[in-house]
This record gives structure tokens, C-alpha cells and sequence, in this order.
């Protein structure tokens, strides 16, 4: 599934391409994707102005005077700005049509994506739980320590709550455990502030860095030019399990946390 730097890559691949443009038309080939898609994207869309393209954890938003279109790519979604006269392929499911006679193209063969409608003025109920950024300020080391107080859970686990802070999915979680040394089985209300701080800088350098190598590419992801992500290539433990830790060079370790797959080094993650 695209994390965070994925979407945020495709933010700024269609941020000049969509940013100030007008919308001509919306074509839905299908009535849902992971939910039925709103009346109001047929309704309200067409003429609308697209004012800005944000970001907000893993969702990207369109926003007009009207209201927001809510996207999500789910597990395979991509988004493509394309010719107007380009042929529909498999699993293109959106098109929204574009004044300069191009398009912007939904494709999501498993359909686990979404696309919902968030009226001018309102916070959809997806958004309105999720915590901070992790780029942004109110992101730091006292802020995990004090959200972790009297949690049993792995942090690893708490690291991934979306309540907590978002975006930072497994791959992310396990690169940034690995930077700070944590050991992603240790009980959330046991780690010090000390290392809650290396572990947010961590997740910050982690996550900003893999955003300027384009995003990490594993199984479907792709950034809005067709071309891959390159962090993948620079993956510390994600999907290491059983080779050298590049450390010291011991094997890595493997387990289910949370029901997702975790790999970490134990010499180096106390």
C-alpha cells in the first residue's frame, strides 16, 4: 500500500498540472470503489476551479469553493494526468476532465481506493481522528513520550496508530525503529523521552529523505510520470528478514507485530 512519501510524490506530480485549472467534466465508469463514490462528485465538480492539491495523511484532496474531492489509492491506486484521447485501459475507473482538454485518470485494480466528497467548510469523518503530521512541528519526542504514558502495546504498534501521528506505515516504522535502535517489540510506555526524540528525528529524516528519492517501490506503486521510487534500494530492514544487518553485520531478525511483518536487528534495537 502507498504510504505517505508515495502520496506525497503524487501530490507534487500533479500539483502543476491541476493547481489553478478548471474542471470540465467527471466520467465514473463504476458507482463505488472501496465505498459508492458521492452524487456530489458528478454534481458539484464540473465547473469547479481545483484552488489547491493537499495532502492529509494518505488521502489527497482536491479543493474547490464548493468542497473537496478525497482520494486515497488504496493498495494499487494510481492518479495520471493525461490526453484527453488517451484509451481506457482495465481498471481506469475516474476520469475528471480538465478545461485544457486533458484529464486526471483513477486507476485501482483492486479497488481499495476511494474517492468521497468533503463539503466547503467540513473535515471528513476519516480525517477528523487522525493526529499530527509527522513532518510537521507538533511532531517531536515529547510528544510521543507523552502519548505513549501506560501503553502496553509494541511501539512499533503505537508508532503505526494513525491516531497518534500519520502516514508512518510498516516500511517507514521499521526503517525508523532501526535509525533510533529501538527494538520494535519493547512496550510503548517503557521507551525513555530520550529515545522517543532520536525516534521522531529519525521517522523525519526517514520519511523526508524517501520523499525525495520518489517513494519506496514495492508491488504496484508508481509516481504520477510512470517512473519508480528508489528508496527501496536504500531499505536498512524492511524486507530483509534472514540477511546481514548493515550495522554489524548479524542477522536480521523477523516476526508478526500487529499482524504485519517486522524485521529488525537485535544487537542494534535494545
Amino acid at each position: 500500500m502507498p504510504e505517505l512519501p508515495e502520496v506525497e510524490t503524487t501530490r507534487r506530480g500533479l500539483e502543476p498540472h491541476l493547481q489553478g485549472r478548471r474542471i470540465h467534466g467527471v466520467i465514473l465508469r463504476r458507482p463505488d470503489l472501496r465505498w459508492p463514490i458521492p452524487a456530489e462528485i458528478e454534481r458539484e465538480l464540473p465547473g469547479q476551479r481545483i484552488a489547491a492539491i493537499r495532502r492529509r495523511a494518505k488521502y489527497l484532496l482536491l479543493d474547490t469553493d464548493a468542497g473537496s474531492a478525497l482520494l486515497h489509492l488504496g493498495m494499487s491506486g494510481s492518479l495520471r494526468v493525461l490526453p484527453g484521447d488517451t484509451p481506457v485501459r482495465a481498471h481506469d475507473h475516474v476520469d475528471i476532465s480538465l478545461e485544457d482538454g486533458r484529464l486526471l485518470r483513477f486507476n485501482d485494480p483492486r479497488r481499495f481506493g476511494c474517492l468521497l466528497w468533503q463539503p466547503a467548510g467540513e473535515t471528513h469523518e476519516l480525517l477528523r481522528a487522525l493526529g499530527p503530521e509527522p513532518l510537521d512541528d507538533a511532531f517531536d519526542g515529547d510528544y510521543l513520550f507523552a502519548r505513549s504514558r501506560g501503553r502496553s502495546a509494541p511501539v512499533k504498534t503505537f508508532l503505526m496508530d494513525q491516531r497518534i501521528v500519520v502516514g508512518v506505515g510498516n516500511i517507514y516504522a521499521a526503517e525508523s525503529l532501526f535509525m533510533a535502535g529501538i527494538n520494535p517489540l519493547r512496550e510503548a510506555g517503557k521507551v525513555s523521552r530520550e529515545r522517543y526524540r532520536r525516534l521522531a528525528t529519525a521517522a523525519k529524516e526517514i520519511l523526508g529523505h524517501a520523499i525525495t528519492r520518489g517513494g519506496t517501490t514495492l508491488r504496484d506503486f508508481i509516481s504520477p510520470d510512470g517512473a519508480p521510487g528508489y528508496f527501496e534500494q536504500e531499505l536498512s530492514v524492511y524486507g530483509r528478514e534472514g540477511e546481514a544487518c548493515v550495522r554489524c553485520g548479524r542477522a536480521l531478525r523477523h516476526a508478526s507485530i500487529g499482524q504485519r511483518a517486522s524485521v529488525w536487528c537485535a544487537h542494534c534495537q535494545r
